[in-house]
């Protein structure tokens, strides 16, 4: 491997190759391993000599994932890896369809690559806030360690503060939490045979009351709501009263008149 180009990029092949099933004659084929970057592509190959038997085809396994077969029979297969090498890290097997079935191991190691679960957490006063990090690298971190605003680490033994990590996760709790102690940057470091890395999480601590104001703001737009249908109400209320004193005093005006109009005349005609 070309040992200068990828240490510019924190990574490093760490072959461990070897034959997992053993010959016919009670002796295990040798596998040969080799990696190599071609115009910034990582090629893995494997190369087998006897004894072993015929040789029906080749598949790169990833984890559970199959990468690559094919139904050849030659003793020689590879396996491209293509963008950020950071990204494709851990165990990679070339597997010989023989019988038995044989296979080789190829470990693509790096520093840490840690990211954080959320870039900003927010709690509300009182209550536990919990940060996570973790590593999706290759090979897991043997030290998770974490701090504030840059000072000393945060240890399990301050009281407040709780850590918990398992391979490659770490997550921080913090207890009771305090708007004006808690509030600000915590970064995660994570450290494995080759290299260390980090990350950084804003935690952001709410007054209790916070929770409490998209009910309050809900509240006073019902109280201004109903206020203002009530001021309405009240105002058109009278406007109509008067209308109906109108409409019911002039059939009595015009009933009084008949009537005087018609005594008047009985007295003429008398």
């Amino acid at each position: 491997m070309a040992a200068g180009a990828a240490g510019s990029r924190a990574l490093l092949a760490l072959l461990v190759v070897g034959a997992m099933a053993a010959g016919a004659a009670g002796t295990s084929p040798d596998i040969k391993a080799h990696v190599a970057e071609d115009s910034g592509k990582l090629v893995l190959t494997c190369n087998m000599s006897g004894p072993y038997s015929t040789i029906k085809g080749h598949e790169w396994v990833h984890g559970d994932k199959v990468l690559q077969e094919d139904e050849t029979d030659s003793a020689f297969t590879s396996y491209t890896i293509e963008g950020k090498m950071e990204e494709h890290s851990g165990m990679y097997e070339c597997v010989y369809k023989t019988s038995p079935e044989i296979r080789g191991q190829v470990n693509i190691s790096v520093a840490p690559q840690v990211t954080a679960y959320k870039k900003s957490e927010h709690g509300n006063e009182g209550d536990t806030g919990v940060l996570t990090c973790k590593n999706p690298s290759f090979p897991p971190v043997t030290t998770w360690s974490w701090s504030k605003n840059g000072e000393s680490d945060l240890q399990n033994a301050s009281g407040r503060y709780i850590i918990k990590s398992s391979g490659n996760k770490t997550e921080l709790r913090i207890l009771k939490l305090n708007i004006e102690e808690d509030t600000g940057d915590y970064r995660c470091n994570a450290v494995n045979s080759y290299g260390s890395g980090d990350a950084t999480v804003n935690l952001r601590v709410r007054s209790r009351l916070a929770a409490l104001w998209p009910f309050l703001g809900i509240v006073a737009e019902v109280l201004v709501l109903v206020t203002i249908i009530f001021i309405y109400e009240k105002r058109r209320k009278p406007d109509e009263v008067l209308d109906d004193d109108d409409g019911g005093s002039a059939p009595l005006k015009s009933n009084a008149t008949n009537h005087k109009d018609k005594n008047v005349r009985q007295r003429n005609a008398n």
